[in-house]
Protein backbone atom coordinates (compact mmCIF):
# COMPACT_ATOMS: atom_id res chain seq x y z
CA UNK A 1 0.00 0.00 0.00
CA UNK A 2 1.24 3.36 -0.96
CA UNK A 3 0.82 6.60 0.67
CA UNK A 4 0.90 9.84 -0.70
CA UNK A 5 1.25 13.10 1.21
CA UNK A 6 -0.33 16.39 -0.95
CA UNK A 7 0.59 19.46 1.06
CA UNK A 8 -0.46 23.09 0.35
CA UNK A 9 -1.50 26.32 2.18
CA UNK A 10 -5.09 25.48 -0.36
CA UNK A 11 -6.47 28.68 1.01
CA UNK A 12 -8.77 27.87 -0.29
CA UNK A 13 -9.27 25.00 -2.43
CA UNK A 14 -9.49 25.35 -6.08
CA UNK A 15 -10.50 23.14 -8.78
CA UNK A 16 -7.04 22.50 -9.74
CA UNK A 17 -6.42 21.18 -6.33
CA UNK A 18 -9.23 18.88 -6.20
CA UNK A 19 -8.07 17.19 -9.77
CA UNK A 20 -4.27 17.09 -8.54
CA UNK A 21 -6.07 14.93 -5.54
CA UNK A 22 -8.27 12.82 -7.58
CA UNK A 23 -5.41 12.00 -9.68
CA UNK A 24 -3.71 11.13 -7.57
CA UNK A 25 -6.22 8.86 -6.16
CA UNK A 26 -6.19 6.97 -8.80
CA UNK A 27 -2.44 6.23 -8.87
CA UNK A 28 -1.64 5.84 -5.12
CA UNK A 29 -3.58 3.77 -2.49
CA UNK A 30 -3.85 6.63 0.45
CA UNK A 31 -3.72 10.33 -0.36
CA UNK A 32 -3.68 12.63 2.50
CA UNK A 33 -4.53 16.29 1.14
CA UNK A 34 -2.40 18.27 4.35
CA UNK A 35 -2.98 21.65 4.89
CA UNK A 36 -0.01 23.50 6.04
CA UNK A 37 -1.21 25.62 9.36
CA UNK A 38 1.91 27.47 9.80
CA UNK A 39 1.46 29.78 6.89
CA UNK A 40 3.40 32.73 6.93
CA UNK A 41 1.10 34.43 4.79
CA UNK A 42 -2.51 35.71 5.92
CA UNK A 43 -4.49 33.59 5.07
CA UNK A 44 -8.34 33.83 3.91
CA UNK A 45 -9.52 31.29 5.64
CA UNK A 46 -8.12 29.50 9.24
CA UNK A 47 -6.54 26.10 9.15
CA UNK A 48 -10.07 24.67 10.32
CA UNK A 49 -12.03 26.10 7.34
CA UNK A 50 -9.59 25.06 5.06
CA UNK A 51 -9.65 21.71 6.11
CA UNK A 52 -13.60 21.69 5.86
CA UNK A 53 -13.77 22.81 2.46
CA UNK A 54 -10.86 20.47 1.07
CA UNK A 55 -12.97 17.40 2.83
CA UNK A 56 -15.90 19.07 1.15
CA UNK A 57 -14.71 18.88 -2.11
CA UNK A 58 -12.79 15.64 -2.02
CA UNK A 59 -16.17 13.50 0.13
CA UNK A 60 -16.61 11.71 -3.23
CA UNK A 61 -12.87 10.22 -3.15
CA UNK A 62 -12.55 6.96 -0.56
CA UNK A 63 -8.85 6.83 -0.47
CA UNK A 64 -8.18 10.57 -0.09
CA UNK A 65 -8.42 12.01 3.67
CA UNK A 66 -7.60 16.15 4.77
CA UNK A 67 -5.51 16.70 7.65
CA UNK A 68 -3.32 19.43 8.86
CA UNK A 69 0.45 19.81 9.52
CA UNK A 70 2.79 22.41 11.18
CA UNK A 71 6.88 22.04 10.43
CA UNK A 72 8.71 20.05 7.74
CA UNK A 73 6.28 18.45 5.08
CA UNK A 74 8.75 15.68 5.05
CA UNK A 75 8.56 15.00 8.52
CA UNK A 76 5.03 14.24 8.41
CA UNK A 77 4.99 12.22 5.57
CA UNK A 78 6.96 9.69 8.02
CA UNK A 79 4.92 10.24 10.24
CA UNK A 80 1.73 9.61 8.58
CA UNK A 81 3.78 6.52 6.57
CA UNK A 82 3.90 8.10 3.34
CA UNK A 83 6.50 7.07 0.77
CA UNK A 84 5.41 9.81 -2.03
CA UNK A 85 4.95 13.95 -1.40
CA UNK A 86 2.54 14.88 -4.53
CA UNK A 87 2.55 18.48 -6.00
CA UNK A 88 0.93 20.15 -9.02
CA UNK A 89 2.57 21.86 -11.48
CA UNK A 90 0.96 24.56 -13.82
CA UNK A 91 4.03 26.31 -15.62
CA UNK A 92 7.44 27.31 -15.56
CA UNK A 93 7.61 29.03 -12.29
CA UNK A 94 5.61 26.42 -10.46
CA UNK A 95 8.63 23.99 -11.99
CA UNK A 96 11.64 26.05 -10.69
CA UNK A 97 10.25 26.30 -7.30
CA UNK A 98 9.02 22.41 -7.07
CA UNK A 99 12.39 21.04 -8.50
CA UNK A 100 13.65 23.24 -5.80
CA UNK A 101 11.73 21.72 -2.94
CA UNK A 102 12.10 18.58 -4.70
CA UNK A 103 15.89 18.10 -4.11
CA UNK A 104 15.45 19.86 -0.49
CA UNK A 105 13.00 17.13 0.34
CA UNK A 106 14.97 14.76 -0.94
CA UNK A 107 18.23 15.74 1.08
CA UNK A 108 15.90 15.31 4.15
CA UNK A 109 14.34 12.14 3.39
CA UNK A 110 16.10 9.88 0.75
CA UNK A 111 13.60 7.73 1.63
CA UNK A 112 10.42 9.76 0.23
CA UNK A 113 9.75 10.81 -3.42
CA UNK A 114 8.57 13.84 -4.67
CA UNK A 115 5.66 13.00 -7.80
CA UNK A 116 4.83 15.73 -9.67
CA UNK A 117 0.96 15.80 -11.82
CA UNK A 118 1.04 18.25 -14.40
CA UNK A 119 -1.89 20.33 -13.70
CA UNK A 120 -4.94 19.47 -16.54
CA UNK A 121 -4.88 22.32 -19.52
CA UNK A 122 -8.66 23.67 -17.96
CA UNK A 123 -7.01 24.86 -14.42
CA UNK A 124 -3.64 25.76 -15.95
CA UNK A 125 -4.39 29.52 -15.07
CA UNK A 126 -6.21 28.73 -11.57
CA UNK A 127 -4.71 29.69 -8.47
CA UNK A 128 -5.67 30.01 -5.00
CA UNK A 129 -4.29 33.73 -5.18
CA UNK A 130 -5.71 34.79 -8.81
CA UNK A 131 -8.95 33.15 -7.37
CA UNK A 132 -8.97 35.48 -4.46
CA UNK A 133 -7.67 38.27 -5.96
CA UNK A 134 -10.80 38.20 -8.92
CA UNK A 135 -13.46 37.58 -6.05
CA UNK A 136 -12.35 40.73 -4.21
CA UNK A 137 -13.05 42.58 -7.32
CA UNK A 138 -16.36 41.23 -7.80
CA UNK A 139 -15.47 39.14 -10.54
CA UNK A 140 -17.06 35.64 -11.13
CA UNK A 141 -14.94 32.77 -9.47
CA UNK A 142 -17.63 29.27 -10.50
CA UNK A 143 -14.80 28.41 -12.99
CA UNK A 144 -11.90 28.39 -10.82
CA UNK A 145 -13.74 26.84 -7.37
CA UNK A 146 -15.91 24.14 -6.17
CA UNK A 147 -19.92 25.59 -5.69
CA UNK A 148 -19.49 25.60 -1.84
CA UNK A 149 -15.67 27.35 -1.55
CA UNK A 150 -16.65 30.17 -3.84
CA UNK A 151 -19.94 30.76 -1.53
CA UNK A 152 -17.33 30.82 1.37
CA UNK A 153 -14.69 32.88 -0.45
CA UNK A 154 -17.74 35.36 -1.54
CA UNK A 155 -18.73 35.53 2.16
CA UNK A 156 -15.35 36.19 3.14
CA UNK A 157 -15.45 39.53 1.13
CA UNK A 158 -19.04 39.81 1.94
CA UNK A 159 -20.06 40.27 -1.74
CA UNK A 160 -23.22 38.95 -3.10
CA UNK A 161 -23.73 35.28 -4.24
Amino acid sequence: MTTAVYPGTFDPATLGHVDIAARASNIFSRVVVAVYAGSPRDPLFDTSERMGLLSHAVKDLDNVAVDSFNGLVVNYARRMGAQVIVRGLRGGSDFDYEHEMAFVNKKLAPDIETVCLITSLEYQFVSSSRLKEVASLGGDIGVMAPPHVAEAVLQKFDLPK
